[in-house]
This record gives C-alpha cells, structure tokens and sequence, in this order.
C-alpha cells in the first residue's frame, strides 16, 4: 500500500489555496488536512500535524519566515517548502537557513507539484525550475571542515542536489539504510539538525564545489 502524505497549505490568497488544494487533492497518495491564511497558520499545522507544509514566503500580515520559524520550535516539525514568485528569491538564503526544504513558485507546473511534495516527504530538497539555485548557497561563512569519508562526500553533494536517500542509494550503489546512516553521521559531524542546514554548511566549506 502506497504511502498517503500529508499536506497543509498557507497562503493568504484564496484562489492559491484552492488551486495547490484542488492539484494536489486530484493525487492518490497526498491529503491535503488543511488551507488556511497566515494569521491561523501556525494554530492549524499544528492542530493538523502534516508531513509537509506549503508556507507562501510573503504575506501581508505575518511574514512566512516567522512562521516557519515558529514550526522549527515544534517538538515534532513538519517538512516545510516556501511558495514564492520571481519578485521573491531573495528570501531564499534566510528560508533554507532557517529550516526550509524548498522552494516551490507559485505558477508550478500542476503535473510537477504532486511529485515535489513527494520528494519533500522523502527528505529531499525541493527548488522549482525557474528558482535561482545559486542563491541558495551564495552566503559563504568561514566554518570547520570535519573529516568525512569519499562515501560521505558522494552524498553529500547528492543532497544537496535534492536527492532523496533511496535516490542516492540508487546513485552510488549502497541501500537507503547505508544513506541513512551516512547522513545521520554527517548532521553530527556539522552540528546542524536538517538536510538543508547541512547543505548550506557544506557549500561554505567549499565541499560543493567543482
């Protein structure tokens, strides 16, 4: 049996809501518990408690990066992409420090959207074609380099790619269980909690490079 995911989305515009709702609803796999506008988007993820949230980036009351700052504070927080438009990408580097998976515009390609929240789910890192990927790891910052194996290096340049573990498992030949271990190993190593704090780490100490 496939397994069903989990999907709120936030957006202070009606008629985003019910277009992600409607396009992701039409998915056998993916349940969408909620909508809702940024005033009560924190109070309804965490009644709903998705997998995945759909957090628009900017909006008019309460801004999208103190949302998701509040979600990383939950003892159990859910996978959280931004939803933006062109005029917005300069958010980018503050959302994926502060805990963001993705980043999804919001004139997605409908037959594109139901496969990122899958790939969200699985733990991968979502940037939407169009989206200046260069932005993400621009930022550079002196930091340690640990010592990591030639394995460990192969994924982490995968994950920070957007490969989820079964995807980089397939990649360089190991199980998703070997990635799993090899990805818990490398968040110890850089003292960082998410995937994506992971990969910004790694882009400052260069190890994405080439």
């Amino acid at each position: 049996m496939t397994p069903v995911t989990s999907v709120v989305i936030v957006d202070d515009e009606t008629l985003v809501r019910y277009g992600f709702e409607l396009i992701l609803g039409a998915a056998a796999d993916i349940d969408v518990l909620a909508t809702t506008n940024d005033v009560d988007a924190v109070r309804v993820i965490a009644e709903h408690q998705p997998d995945v949230v759909l957090l628009d980036v900017r909006m008019p009351r309460v801004n999208g990066l103190d949302v998701l700052r509040e979600l990383q504070d939950m003892p159990s927080p859910p996978v959280v992409a931004m939803l933006t438009t062109f005029d917005a990408e300069e958010y980018i580097g503050r959302a994926m420090e502060l805990g963001a998976a993705g980043f999804l515009l919001k004139d997605t390609d409908p037959e594109a959207l139901a496969e990122y929240v899958r790939v969200l789910a699985r733990g991968g890192v979502v940037l939407a074609p169009g989206v200046d990927r260069s932005r993400l790891f621009a930022a550079r910052r002196p930091v340690e380099t640990p010592s990591i194996s030639e394995r460990e290096h192969a994924v982490l340049r995968l994950l920070a790619d957007g490969a989820s573990n079964p995807e980089i498992g397939q990649r360089i030949g190991v199980s998703t269980g070997t990635v799993k271990e090899d990805v818990r190993a490398l968040l110890a190593a850089f003292g960082v909690p998410t995937r994506v704090q992971l990969a910004l780490r790694a882009a400052e100490a260069g190890l994405l490079d080439g």
